[in-house]
């Protein structure tokens, strides 16, 4: 009987970090924190040529209902967008690629209120970690806190191009 009571308190006490824990494809330090999470949203897209994005650790990270919008220019240079959800995101720019692709934040500004986070977080492009930059720009990310983790709730990216250039307030000192 006693054994019985000591499993019974293991499994209620320990039961909800362990389902955390093995949740979709990341770990609880991903989500614990905005730096945790940040850090995760850069490292999921990185990757060496012929590797595809770590999806299942983007699942972990972004709400099941999360939104991926791209800003983009349209031929006749009006700005235009494409919005998606992570699921369509992937699929469409998920799969390896023949290149490199590594991005990373260089700068970031945050807005919170209560459970809710607002990211503006700058971020540089190469084809090797830490290399020449061939691309910068901004990501907007919109999370929420549940009491238990963040989530990645929407984002939005736009990228330096002419006449666009990243603004002197979202880059480093």
């Amino acid at each position: 009987m006693k054994w019985i009571a000591l499993t019974l308190a293991a499994t209620v006490l320990l039961g909800p970090a362990t389902v955390f824990a093995q949740e979709g494809g990341g770990s609880p330090d991903d989500v614990e924190t905005l730096d945790g999470i940040l850090d995760a949203y850069y490292e999921v897209v990185s990757r060496a040529a012929g590797e595809p994005a770590d999806r299942a650790r983007d699942e972990w990270i972004h709400h099941p209902d999360a939104l991926v919008a791209i800003a983009e220019t349209g031929a006749d240079g009006s700005s235009t967008i494409l919005t998606m959800t992570l699921g369509e995101y992937h699929d469409h720019f998920g799969a390896p690629e023949d290149e490199p692709f590594y991005e990373w934040e260089i700068h970031r500004v945050v807005q919170r209120f209560g459970s809710v986070a607002h990211v503006w977080s700058t971020y540089a492009s190469s084809r090797e970690p830490g290399g020449e930059v061939f691309s910068r720009g901004i990501n907007s990310i919109q999370l929420h806190n549940d009491g238990q983790r963040w989530w990645i709730t929407s984002w939005i990216f736009d990228s330096n191009r002419a006449g666009i250039e990243v603004p002197a307030e979202f880059l480093p000192e």
